[in-house]
């Protein structure tokens, strides 16, 4: 690697994306499509190659949360198509459709105003219809009270000039939660998705592609996989899910050991003086902080992975540097790669010190931190934050 790049970066297996994905397409069937989630930059990973080796692979659907992603994939030569989950503005309808992305749908307000844009624009925008079965954030209400209501108002949706309806989906709350009082509300959520599918069937509004299964229902209810699945942060490898299907960690997020010091006992690390050596130690100074993702709140509390074991982090994590404690690993020395989020050192561990989720730390990690792809074992690309 050069030299440049050693200070802070992400190394992406496109091996391990490739096994995920195919264990994922087993245990799903081949009936159903699979619909990769690669919003927020693929949960860090790196939008535009991720979704090139997934088409590659041959999926068959990609989804991400603006307008904004879906051109930065179409300018980095993706072609599959492109399902936009989020807040699209009416007035980017003509832009959805010259970029050939598929636009969520939750009311009939929001379809109205896009089907003008479309006419004004000349053309058609395909639509997935959002259900709301429990979530509470998008979408048409499925609960009994809303029911009839909203199958009234699809129905006309779905007769709206300038739309095809080619979808129609839900999002689950606690799929990925195993105790009863969450696999019940999954259930009621399902069987809300399914009553409306049906009932608009039976009406004439039939849908190409039914979709629910995200990354919960992919690991816990398989036989949710309807047209199309979409798993999110289970295909990178993360979440508890992941490992109980023997997924594997897509990132691992290394840097290196900048410089080491010799430090008596009772010395301050960092801001705040919240570390002080309890004996004459030896300290590791690391080029990587908060502004490249690594959360202040896991100051003295998290670790890295160094090849020859665990170096605790010590002090307040600055914002372009850490400190850790090297006292007991005397072989390390400066220029040793050490890995900070990893098959050794795992991201979900992280995320429970932090109190937050796996997804936000990955999603954290800065666009300052180069993203190396391999494969085979090789490097094959490299994503960087460069200006000219």
């Amino acid at each position: 690697m050069d030299s440049t790049l050693r200070r802070t970066w992400a190394e992406i297996d496109l091996d391990a994306l490739a096994h995920n994905y195919r264990t994922l397409r087993a245990r799903m069937g081949e009936h159903a499509r699979f619909l990769g989630v690669v919003k927020a930059d693929a949960y860090g990973h790196g939008a535009v190659e991720v979704s090139r080796m997934l088409e590659e692979l041959g999926a068959e659907y990609l989804a991400v949360s603006s307008l904004d992603e879906a051109l930065e994939l179409r300018q980095g030569g993706v072609g599959l198509p492109i399902l936009q989950l989020g807040l699209t503005p009416a007035d980017q309808t003509a832009q959805a459709m010259a970029c050939r992305v598929t636009q969520a749908v939750w009311s009939e307000s929001a379809a109205q105003a896009f089907s003008q844009e479309a006419q004004k624009a000349g053309g058609t925008l395909k639509i997935h219809i959002k259900l709301d079965t429990g979530m509470s954030r998008l979408g048409f209400s499925c609960d009994e009270e809303h029911f009839a209501d909203s199958l009234e108002a699809i129905c006309r949706v779905c007769t709206l000039p300038g739309l095809e309806a080619e979808g129609i989906f839900t999002h689950f709350a606690v799929s990925d939660e195993s105790d009863g009082v969450s696999q019940d509300y999954t259930l009621r959520q399902y069987r809300r998705f399914s009553a409306m599918t049906e009932a608009l069937a039976a009406r004439g509004a039939a849908f190409a592609i039914r979709h629910c299964a995200n990354s919960g229902a992919a690991a816990g209810y398989p036989q949710f996989a309807c047209d199309m699945f979409r798993p999110g942060i289970v295909s990178y490898g993360i979440g508890h899910q992941a490992a109980e299907l023997g997924l594997r960690p897509v990132m691992t997020l290394k840097t290196v050991v900048g410089a080491v010091r010799e430090l008596p006992e009772d010395t301050a690390v960092s801001y705040g003086c919240t570390f002080r050596t309890a004996r004459p130690s030896r300290i590791g100074v690391l080029p990587i902080g908060y502004a490249d993702g690594l959360h202040r709140v896991l100051s003295n509390q998290w670790q890295v992975w160094t090849p020859w074991g665990a170096a605790p982090i010590v002090g307040r994590i600055c914002m372009d540097m850490c400190m850790v404690d090297l006292t007991d690993l005397p072989q390390v020395r400066e220029g040793d790669e050490a890995e900070v989020y990893g098959v050794h050192n795992s991201v979900n561990d992280a995320a429970r010190l932090a109190g937050t989720i796996a997804y936000e730390l990955t999603c954290a990690v800065s666009k300052r931190v180069p993203r190396i792809y391999y494969r085979g074992g090789r490097e094959v690309a490299r994503e960087l934050l460069l200006r000219g």
